[in-house]
C-alpha cells in the first residue's frame, strides 16, 4: 500500500507541476496574464498535494502505533483472565 500511495502522489504532483510549468510559459509566451495565474493555482497545487500526503502517512502511522497498544493491552488481559492450567 506504501507503494501505490507514494506513486499516486508523484503523478498528481508532476501532472500538476507540468500544468503548472505549460501554463505559466504558456501565459509568458503570449502576454495573458490568466494562464500565469492558472500556472500558480496548478504549482499551489502540487505543493498542498504533498502536504495531504504527508498528513495523512503521518496519521496512518499513528492508527498503526495504536492498534498495536491496544493489540499489547488485549494480550494482557488475556493472560489475566485466562491464567495457564500449571499455575493452579
Amino acid at each position: 500500500m506504501k507503494a501505490a500511495s507514494r506513486t499516486l502522489t508523484t503523478l498528481a504532483v508532476g501532472f500538476l507541476m507540468l500544468d503548472a510549468v505549460l501554463l505559466g510559459y504558456g501565459g509568458i509566451a503570449e502576454g495573458r496574464l490568466s494562464l500565469v495565474a492558472a500556472g500558480g493555482v496548478c504549482a499551489l497545487g502540487s505543493v498542498l498535494v504533498v502536504l495531504g500526503w504527508r498528513r495523512y502517512r503521518r496519521t496512518l502511522a499513528e492508527v498503526d502505533a495504536a492498534r498495536r497498544e491496544l493489540h499489547t493491552e488485549v494480550e494482557s488481559l488475556r493472560e489475566l483472565l485466562h491464567p495457564r492450567h500449571g499455575d493452579t
